[in-house]
């Protein structure tokens, strides 16, 4: 059965390879000639900081989510954009910010680097988002913010959210890290709280290597996050050095060095013209995942809710050993065995010692994220994947449970 052009040859570094031989590396990006040009373009002209390409891919990115470019600041992670969206949101010292056990570590580590206190809420165990009802018995006198993770590309329930941030005057700062394409009855992900942020990490759905986004509600909070997000400074380098002369700047608090380069920028530009069309690449994939695996003893991705758009970033299987007759973590070893890259998204947060430590957590307190924590592998999904590439993951999928039961 094909599932539609791959969108790259099968070359690896610039050597004709058989498929089965390929190591198929998770999450690889899906790099054309379009971006080749358009970074050799910015390497010949001589600006690789922050400047006209930068520029060009926040206008591009806003009018992707409907949004006015005055609205938008590109810096260089989503880690920089959520710790900038939480100290441009004004929150006193300490403060707590309830967010999803079930996340990277970056959720957390941002709360942390903001001064901030992180508040763990469960999940829901069919959709793996926040669950809000977990949101609304965590708010204590100390709250002040929600941090909701959109995970794996699903939407998180954001009319129950907005409706508790509004009964209980709380910021909402939306980690959309997985969500670039993520809707909401009609509506993007990242434009319902008062920060949305994205990642262009290598292996997202927009690809710029390393790279971020910060949408915002209010003009003001997301120019005073675009000063924080160099230095605190009045003016980029851009302003400062272009051929309208030299201008001076004001340093206006004690910023960060989190901006984004052209260089990122010209890998980001083709890659948000090509974003419908490998969203749906990847649901192709997802679709033939899920008719291949329906009579496997694995927990499979619930479908999506009804008037939302599923991003695709994450085709995550359940792998209970009871079950499956293999561990989680020995399925993890079969696949790489196979040559065949695969991912766990994620350990729950509590599991990791340093927040056992600094905060006293167990895992156990968030039983469903424990249990999907350790149970879940991601499987790859790139846009860059052959039909060749995909039948190989099926087969493997199917070979290892076989050989376990």
């Amino acid at each position: 059965m094909s599932i539609g052009p791959p969108q790259r040859p099968d070359i690896f570094l610039g050597y004709r390879m058989e498929e089965q031989d390929r190591f198929i590396i998770f999450g690889a990006p899906s790099i054309g000639e379009e971006e080749i040009a358009e970074v050799e373009a910015c390497l010949r002209s001589g600006w690789l900081g922050t400047g006209p390409r930068v520029a060009r891919f926040e206008e591009a990115f806003a009018a992707y989510k409907q949004a006015g470019a005055a609205r938008v600041a590109a810096v260089n992670s989503c880690t920089a954009a959520l710790h900038v969206s939480m100290v441009a949101a004004g929150l006193e010292p300490d403060a707590e910010v309830i967010t999803t056990p079930l996340t990277f570590c970056a959720t957390v580590n941002a709360i942390e680097h903001a001064g901030l206190t992180p508040v763990l809420a469960d999940v829901d165990p069919v959709t793996q988002n926040i669950d809000p009802a977990a949101i609304e018995a965590a708010i204590t006198p100390r709250t002040r913010a929600i941090l909701p993770v959109h995970f794996a590309g699903r939407p998180c329930a954001m009319d129950r959210i907005m409706d508790i941030a509004r009964r209980h005057d709380l910021i909402v700062i939306e980690d959309c890290a997985h969500a670039i394409e993520t809707t909401f009855r009609g509506q993007p992900a990242g434009t319902f709280g008062d920060f949305g942020c994205f990642s262009f990490y290598v292996t997202k759905n927009v690809v710029t290597g390393e790279g971020g986004m910060i949408l915002g509600r209010d003009k003001e909070r997301i120019a005073r996050a675009r000063m924080l997000a160099l230095h605190g400074m009045s003016k980029d380098a851009w302003h400062r050095f272009g051929d309208a002369g030299y201008k001076h700047y004001q340093v206006l608090e004690c910023g960060f060095k989190y901006n984004m380069m052209d260089l990122q920028a010209a890998i980001g530009l083709p890659q948000l013209a090509k974003v419908e069309a490998h969203w749906l690449r990847r649901q192709a994939i997802w679709q033939r995942y899920d008719e291949a695996f329906a009579d496997l003893p694995i927990g499979l991705p619930a479908a999506p809710e009804a008037d939302t758009r599923h991003g695709l970033h994450l085709y995550t299987v359940m792998i209970d050993e009871a079950y499956c007759g293999i561990s989680r973590d020995g399925f993890l070893d079969a696949m790489n065995a196979a040559r065949i890259g695969t991912g766990v998204h994620y350990l729950a947060v509590p599991e990791h010692p340093y927040y056992q430590r600094r905060y006293g957590w167990s895992p156990q307190q968030w039983p469903h994220a424990m249990r999907l924590g350790r149970q879940t592998v991601s499987l790859p999904l790139s846009p860059g994947l052959s039909d060749g590439d995909v039948e190989r993951v099926i087969a493997a999928v199917r070979r290892i449970l076989r050989a376990a039961v």
